[in-house]
């Protein structure tokens, strides 16, 4: 293993754990790195090829996955110190992501990566950088690196907040099949395997899921998922070419008015309109190559993703209109094509190391159509909105890393992103087109490693893209009043300084303190089909995470956000930013090979949000335990229970505050509405390989 001058190579029994998450230190001295050789760490991360550049970047095991209990695959993304993941809706729609205290919508400024394709949709029917991962079937990732603020060049657009960027595995251990079933009438079972293949191997995983919930309507979820991907290596170099197909159907029970709670109109679990739900569809093919040869690491990647969503929703029940009721879908069609490659090398200047870094990364989304439609128990009404909407952009990159001292180095970053957006629309007073453009500065300053610590400065500008409708729009689909375009791009400037060490045997500690501030905006609403005014905004925080690996079969992790989030101007309606946390905090056990038992116990803390700008109405805080407990019968056979809601705490999952109205009530009613927590439920898995 290769480590940095001045620091001690890491506990090989520490390693080897099971940590649910792991934010390894930087592994590599720049110096050694001249031939850029593959990083091995040991029983973690595959291919963590790098220095860790902020407090807060770090990555997470396959291991540390395996052993975390997931209600649902978007909570992979759970590992992120500081990250919620809810839902408000069926289990078939993207969840609800909560980061630096933000609610990132369904994806707003995190950007995902999976299998090296962008995750994130924009210009989506439902909402911008719209991230749904239920494609994603855990038991194939190799791992998830993270990073959090637009401090690095590689990072485009939704970036501004995080990036993760989550690994396929190019073989597994075994052969594996594995059947769970569970309260609720959830079932699933997965077959995967990489056998031998020519001179490769061939990695396969076909899985099917079906569940009801703790719903009064029942979900009738349904997934049916598939992945084939056949990998090449040599000595220096990797090639995949993979497939995947994605299939979900569901019932959705969407958030309700707290009031009709209250008045006994329905229970915590009940439906204000029980057709609601949706289908989704995706299908890909990608391919990634890299070689790494005389001090230069080539990659290169092409995807092509074809994806279809229908999803019907009531939020404001009979408000609009009040004989049909309020129920909407959202539809699209969406093509996307894309590539990126990067070119880094090692090289020298005046004696001191540096790497290099040159990048191209290009998308192409066509939209054919991104519409929406009144409809009444999944029947259309009427049409809203219906367009036919491309974007293209297109982004160089640049970066420097150098040693300038055993104890400084630098990453510096230039990125450039070119946008075009083209709107044909069925109003052609809101059809047009757009181009915008915008560039990115980013600097990152390391000093040490003293006694194991390492201190970090980061600066950077980023950005994200605003819905293509929006950038065209003049007129209001609905009221025919004129609408406000949005910008089409979205400045947003961060800071952040940090440390990290391993000053304690078997202890890993980081802090970092942090400020993003986004520019003055505006925001495409899909529900509504038109346009909505925002505020600058600013907000600053702390992180702090702890891991403890006190023996080779018992660890600990612990992790604890604070957020200050305001709007950053004047106004009298309040500065308080709706649906902004500002206290978030996880904890976990971890037990592996004691005598043949392995297990997990977490602790999530969701904290109060202010729902409206004087703050006057709040949500309320969410406290979750969820574990696993597992026994490997022999080498072939495991079984293990997972746990959720371990204390049966009825709880929110997300909550709002805005204007409804039941079917009943003579006038508009102003209230919180919210979606519960599941109740307590046992899921019993095998696992066997082969």
């Amino acid at each position: 293993m290769h480590t940095r001058a001045g620091r001690p190579p890491i506990c090989r029994k520490c390693l080897s754990f099971v940590l649910p998450i792991a934010l390894c230190p930087a592994v590599a001295h720049t110096q050694e790195a001249t031939t850029l050789p593959p990083v091995e760490v040991v029983g973690k991360y595959d291919d963590a090829t790098g220095l860790w550049d902020a407090a807060s970047q770090g990555a997470i095991t396959r291991e540390g996955i395996a052993r975390r209990p997931l209600l649902r695959p978007g909570e992979v993304l759970e590992g992120v110190p500081g990250m919620i993941v809810t839902q408000h809706s069926g289990d078939g729609k993207a969840n609800q992501y909560f980061l630096r205290g933000y609610n990132l919508d369904h994806g707003t400024d995190f950007a995902t990566w999976v299998a090296g394709m962008p995750v994130n949709m924009p210009t989506h029917a439902h909402g911008q950088g719209y991230t749904d991962l239920g494609f994603l079937i855990p038991e194939l990732i190799s791992g998830v690196r993270f990073g959090k603020g637009p401090y690095f060049a590689e990072d485009g657009d939704f970036s501004s907040v995080g990036t993760a960027r989550i690994g396929y595995a190019n073989r597994l251990p075994s052969s594996i099949a594995t059947v769970t079933a569970g309260s609720f009438d959830y079932a699933r079972a997965l077959l995967a395997g990489s056998p031998v293949l020519g001179p490769g191997n061939l990695l396969y995983a076909l899985e099917y899921q079906t569940a009801d919930g703790p719903w009064d309507v029942p979900s009738n979820f349904g997934k049916y998922n598939g992945v084939l991907r056949y990998v090449q290596s040599g000595a220096d170099w990797d090639f995949n070419v993979t497939g995947m197909a994605y299939r979900a159907d569901w019932t959705a029970t969407d958030q309700i008015a707290r009031r009709a709670v209250d008045q006994g109109l329905i229970g915590r679990f009940g439906s204000l309109d029980p057709s609601a739900g949706g289908s989704s569809r995706r299908y890909s093919l990608s391919t990634e190559w890299r070689r790494s040869r005389d001090g230069v690491t080539d990659t290169a990647a092409a995807y092509a993703i074809r994806s279809r969503l229908n999803l019907f929703s009531n939020f404001t029940y009979f408000l609009d209109n009040p004989v049909n009721g309020d129920q909407f879908e959202q539809a699209e069609e969406r093509t996307v094509f894309g590539a990126h490659g990067s070119r880094a090398w090692a090289t020298s200047w005046d004696g001191r190391s540096m790497v290099n870094t040159l990048g191209l990364q290009a998308r192409r989304d066509r939209i054919d159509p991104v519409a929406l439609y009144a409809t009444a128990g999944r029947e259309r009404l009427s049409t809203t909105r219906e367009d036919r909407v491309t974007q293209s952009s297109v982004a160089p990159y640049v970066s420097n890393a150098i040693e300038w001292t055993p104890w400084l180095r630098s990453l510096a970053g230039l990125r450039a992103d070119f946008y075009r957006f083209d709107v044909d629309a069925d109003i052609p007073e809101n059809a047009g087109d757009r181009s915008d453009s915008i560039v990115s500065p980013k600097l990152s300053l390391v000093f040490g490693p003293w006694a194991q610590t390492e201190y970090f400065a980061n600066f950077g500008r980023g950005f994200h893209s605003n819905d293509a409708r929006g950038t065209t729009i003049t007129v209001d689909p609905k009221t025919g009043d004129p609408a406000r375009q949005v910008d089409p791009l979205v400045r947003t400037t961060g800071y952040e300084i940090g440390a990290r060490t391993q000053a304690v045997r078997g202890l890993l500690a980081s802090v970092a303190l942090w400020r993003l501030d986004q520019d003055s905006e505006l925001l495409f609403v899909g529900d509504a089909g038109t346009t909505e005014a925002s505020r600058p905004s600013r907000r600053t925080g702390v992180e702090l995470l702890l891991q403890y690996v006190p023996l080779r079969w018992l660890a600990f992790d612990a992790t604890a956000a604070f957020t200050r989030a305001r709007f950053d101007d004047d106004d009298p309606a309040g500065d308080y930013i709706p649906g902004a946390p500002d206290r978030i905090a996880s904890a976990g056990v971890t037990v592996d090979g004691l005598n043949g038992w392995f297990g997990a116990l977490r602790w999530r803390y969701f904290g109060p949000r202010p729902l409206i700008e004087d703050g006057s109405v709040r949500s309320s805080s969410t406290s979750l335990v969820n574990g696993r407990v597992g026994y490997v019968v022999n080498r072939q056979i495991r079984v293990f229970l997972d746990v959720f809601n371990l204390f049966d705490r009825e709880a929110d999952d997300i909550a709002y505050f805005y204007t409804s109205q039941l079917r009943n009530e003579p006038a508009p009613v102003d209230d919180i509405h919210f979606h519960p927590v599941e109740r307590r439920a046992f899921r019993v898995s095998v696992t066997a390989s082969f």
